[in-house]
């Protein structure tokens, strides 16, 4: 008799962790030691593909393996919305920042605007259970902040605008490196569930 190995939702989420943390850490140390820094001043549209890579690897990697899917998918709607209030404080930087002339003006003001709004909208979810509607108009508003920030970010950064420089230090560097691909994937995510359950 045969015998199958799966792993449990809860081996899989024991993994998909330890990669985020290491993510996280890894981003860290670039920007400590001054890898992200030297990339920034020598060539900003690489810091850009790494941006991209960071949302395309958690999307791609949830779409193929069938064990990101399981552990994902175990998190539950409700969790992977509210883990977009994070953005509350991150746009909070994108303010900080731009009105110091630290980042570009119009940058700082869509990003950091956006991304309150966006954490606002998932932190109504913290005292309440959500809706298909209202999460997929949380997770909608959310994509198209998603899109207009990182694209206004991509775009000063292939104009090597010297200020988004200040994209490669700590705390900011975790925003477009970490953050970043973790909410575009998850938006992807969502909004692809979402679209299953309703067929």
């Amino acid at each position: 008799m045969g015998n199958t190995t799966q792993s449990s939702p809860g081996t899989s989420q024991h993994g998909l962790l330890i990669a985020v943390v290491l993510w996280g850490a890894l981003v860290i140390a670039a920007s400590a030691t001054g890898v992200l820094g030297a990339l920034g001043q020598h060539f900003m549209p690489g810091f850009a593909i790494l941006v991209v890579i960071g949302i395309v690897v958690p999307t791609v990697s949830y779409f193929s393996f069938p064990s990101v899917r399981h552990a994902v998918d175990a998190i539950g709607l409700r969790r992977l919305t509210l883990f977009h209030v994070w953005r509350i404080p991150a746009g909070g930087l994108f303010l900080y920042y731009a009105s110091s002339g630290e980042l570009p003006l119009l940058f700082g003001l869509i990003a950091g605007v956006g991304d309150v709004l966006a954490g606002l909208g998932a932190a109504t979810l913290l005292k309440r259970q959500a809706t298909e509607t209202q999460l997929r108009r949380i997770h909608l508003f959310g994509f198209a902040d998603f899109i207009t920030a990182v694209g206004t970010g991509l775009t000063f950064t292939l104009l090597n605008d010297p200020l988004m420089v200040t994209l490669t230090t700590l705390p900011m560097a975790l925003i477009p490196l970490f953050g970043v691909g973790l909410s575009g994937a998850s938006h992807i995510i969502v909004l692809s569930q979402l679209k299953r359950s309703s067929v």
